[in-house]
């Protein structure tokens, strides 16, 4: 398998849904995606990265000056996982 070429039942160690970031994947992203962090299921996170343990989820309403959503780093353990592949 070349660099360029992912495999869709695996992912990354660090995805991002910002597509302006290095770490988005689309091809990922395409599919419906789960995030449990320290046991929760979470709906609103911007950016995880496993190896590190840590998710980014943005901070109540409020922007930067770019009109993004300012961000959090969280620290725990994250397990990501396919909603549309039944879990073990």
């Amino acid at each position: 398998m070349s660099e360029n070429e992912t495999n869709t039942n695996e992912f990354p160690d660090r995805l991002s849904v910002d597509p302006k970031s290095p770490y988005y994947n689309a091809e990922i992203l395409s599919r419906d995606i789960g995030i449990r962090f320290k046991g929760a299921e979470k709906t609103n996170v911007e950016e995880y990265c496993i190896s590190e343990g840590w998710i980014r989820v943005p901070a109540g309403t409020a922007k930067d000056r770019h009109g993004n959503p300012l961000t959090l780093k969280v620290h725990g353990p994250v397990e990501p996982y396919f909603k549309d592949k039944p879990s073990s």
